[in-house]
């Protein structure tokens, strides 16, 4: 055999196929974020760091988000949603329907900065989260 002979044309789209195949297999990962990513959408931007967030794609703990949620005010009604707890952490760049992709926040989150008081309605879940980039 000779070692100059090129690939033969059905190994690359075989090897190809064969890594697509693995990749769709395995779950997203981040590295600052880690193996548990999700999908959400800040629904609702209010007053005072008062921001509801929407999980649209993920496999979440489904008690640790509100199924249902009216908001008081609009009389919107918002499915699986949870109240931002780490407002400190969130990026001012995400609008109001904006998506974003996520992680739960495992280190001690510290809301050490300054956040004025206004009623803004969310739900009563809330949540810490880490946006992931």
């Amino acid at each position: 055999m000779n070692s100059k002979q090129p690939i033969k044309t059905w190994f690359t789209p075989l090897f190809a196929y064969t890594l697509l195949i693995i990749s769709c297999a395995t779950p997203p990962t981040d590295k600052s974020c880690g193996t548990d990513i999700f999908q959400g959408k800040l629904v609702v931007k209010g007053i005072c760091l008062n921001y509801v967030i929407e999980v649209i794609d993920g496999n979440i703990d489904q008690t640790l988000i509100e199924k249902k949620w009216e908001h008081e005010f609009t009389k919107v009604i918002y499915n699986n949603v949870f109240a931002l707890g780490s407002v400190c952490d969130f990026p001012e760049t995400i609008r109001e329907g904006d998506t974003f992709r996520f992680a739960l926040a495992t280190d001690p989150v510290l809301n050490d900065c300054a956040v004025c008081e206004a009623y803004s309605p969310t739900p009563d879940k809330k949540l810490n989260i880490k946006v992931c980039d």
